[in-house]
């Protein structure tokens, strides 16, 4: 996660010669080695800490991707899609200010929230001290990406567009498995989530998710609906794994259909049959051969195997950004019967 640009101002700035010496809102590169900065007094006073109402404007690091969520009426409709009970534990990832995490606190039996900005994480336990919820909270300070995630029953989260995508995978292969997730995500990556084979939105993320999960876009959340507003729309979608998984090896599954979304819009012919795709091809086959104590036939030629599954009624001309996940499954079906394996 890229680290945030802070502007020095005239106490913080490193001294230039005098040569050079000018005013300038250029970056400090003394300042930039820190995630965090000490507002300065303007900050402070525009925002950096709470306004005369009280309200709380602690100033977003947009660095991080932070976008506050401030409208009430969007975090309740959120909380009612979530369907919380009362013995229902909760993992929030990147609560924030806890514009969210307080009604979560109040809904179910505890909420585990992981928060990258040590600011947010002393913000969240500042507003539930000496509440009777304080003791239903547990922060995790770190990266949720690399974060080990314990057993959670939901799971909430306001995503930055920099982790969406790890995120995502991250949470499908989470086990002991979860009921549901209702996540926010920027317009344009909510909606591959959903995309049907044809539609230009059409990717490796979408063939994935949908194997693995039920995904339904739930709510359209515009831009002014955040402090400071994003450049884009949001979306909120509610992901719930199949249960039982598919019979699949996720591992193979998705090497091939990383391989084949790489040109999504070549035929699968096309896409196979060239000379890295070929050479790895070989290499998995003779593992696999070695793997289960198998003689390998000399006769089994790969690329006399890609041209006749590709050559097939199924696949003839067919491409990956038409396939849909019947069309995937029998294709590594069709392989693996033959000897070829994609991991």
């Amino acid at each position: 996660i890229p680290l945030p640009i802070l502007f020095c101002d005239r106490d913080n700035c490193a001294i230039m010669p005098k040569k050079s010496q000018r005013r300038s809102n250029a970056p400090s590169l003394a300042a930039a080695s820190t995630p965090y900065a000490k507002p300065s007094s303007a900050e402070a006073s525009n925002g950096g800490g709470k306004g005369g109402n009280g309200v709380n404007l602690i100033t977003p690091n947009t660095g991080l991707g932070q976008h506050f969520l401030k409208n009430p009426a969007i975090i309740t409709s959120i909380l009612q899609k979530t369907a919380l009970q009362p013995t229902d534990v909760v993992l929030e990832i990147g609560p924030g200010t806890g514009n969210m995490t307080m009604p979560l606190l109040q809904q179910s039996q505890k909420v585990i929230a992981i928060e990258y900005d040590t600011r947010m994480v002393r913000e969240v336990l500042k507003r539930t001290e000496g509440t009777p919820v304080e003791r239903k909270l547990q922060i995790v300070q770190g990266d949720a990406i690399k974060t080990k995630w314990p057993f959670f029953d939901v799971c909430v989260a306001n995503v930055p567009y920099q982790i969406s995508s790890p995120l995502v995978f991250k949470l499908l292969s989470h086990r002991p498995m979860f009921r549901c997730a209702v996540m926010m995500f920027q317009e344009e990556f909510a909606l591959r989530l959903t995309a049907r084979p044809g539609e230009a939105l059409y990717c490796r993320l979408s063939v994935n998710c949908q194997l693995l999960a039920k995904v339904d876009q739930l709510m359209k959340v515009g831009r002014n609906n955040f402090r400071p507003p994003p450049k884009v729309e949001s979306r909120v979608v509610r992901i719930e794994l199949r249960n039982p998984p598919p019979p699949v090896n996720f591992t193979e599954w998705d090497g091939m259909i990383r391989l084949l979304f790489n040109r999504k819009n070549k035929t699968l012919r096309s896409v196979l049959m060239t000379k890295p795709t070929i050479k790895m091809l070989e290499e998995n086959m003779r593992t696999h051969a070695a793997m289960n104590n198998e003689m390998m036939d000399d006769g089994a030629k790969v690329v006399q195997i890609i041209e006749e599954v590709t050559g097939m009624e199924a696949w003839d001309g067919r491409r990956a950004s038409k396939l849909d996940l019947d069309d995937f499954l029998d294709l590594l079906a069709e392989f693996n019967k033959r000897g070829i394996h994609f991991a």
